[in-house]
């Protein structure tokens, strides 16, 4: 996949998260708090970058919730696999004449932990920036990871109880047992019946055997027809 198709995948697998512009989470807040006292950063952030921009789900330090992509340390960071390191931006060509370096915040350090999701998407980055410059020790860089790692868990979360309550709508489920409601049109009475009933009942299994167990059950029936007779 060429780079412009991944972006528009990237894109399209952020917007499915339902994030952007949304509320402040004392569970994001909370992860990005830690982050500033173990990385001994006065600002961190939870940045998701689109198209244009890259907003913060949650900011310690900060006072703007959003920056334009262009400028965005966090853009070049959702482009690599492990966390991004700018120990002094003004000796770093990226980022020497960047407006968030030659003016406010001021930056000088960053560091940025990519929050890679189920689907291999990277929507973003929890990130710590300094306005002196520095490094992390191989703790902190770890500890990074860590709280990166709790943030895409919560990403996770936040999605399939999103999924789940779209599910509940259009489904009548007992909000207790998680049945499924089954309503007879003809004579108007209803009845309860097990969610994993219900869908085997709307979504028929076939059964089959996948290409790699296939491979295994062949390899193993040849060694047993080749395998020579022992003589008594």
């Amino acid at each position: 996949m060429n780079a412009q198709n991944n972006e528009a995948s990237r894109i399209k697998d952020l917007q499915l998260y339902k994030i952007l512009d949304t509320s402040a989470e004392k569970t994001f807040d909370n992860l990005t708090l830690l982050a500033t006292e173990l990385c001994d950063s006065p600002i961190s952030l939870i940045s998701l970058v689109d198209e244009t921009r890259q907003w913060f789900k949650s900011k310690q330090g900060l006072d703007a919730s959003e920056t334009p992509r262009e400028q965005a340390f966090c853009a070049h960071a959702i482009q690599e696999d492990h966390v991004m390191i700018v120990e002094d931006a003004q000796n770093d060509e990226r980022f020497a004449n960047n407006p968030l370096v030659t003016g406010e915040p001021k930056i000088r350090f960053y560091a940025g932990a990519p929050l890679t999701v189920a689907g291999g998407s990277t929507l973003g980055t929890l990130c710590v920036i300094d306005r002196k410059p520095k490094k992390l020790s191989a703790f902190q860089i770890q500890s990074l990871e860590i709280l990166r790692d709790t943030v895409v868990t919560q990403l996770e979360l936040r999605r399939a109880l999103d999924d789940f309550n779209a599910l509940e709508s259009i489904i009548p489920m007992c909000a207790w047992c998680r049945k499924i409601r089954i309503d007879n049109t003809d004579d108007g009475t209803s009845y309860w019946q097990p969610l994993h009933d219900y869908v085997a009942n709307i979504t028929p299994v076939s059964h089959g055997i996948c290409n790699e167990c296939k491979e295994i059950n062949i390899h193993t029936l040849k060694a047993k027809t080749t395998r020579p007779e022992r003589h008594r």
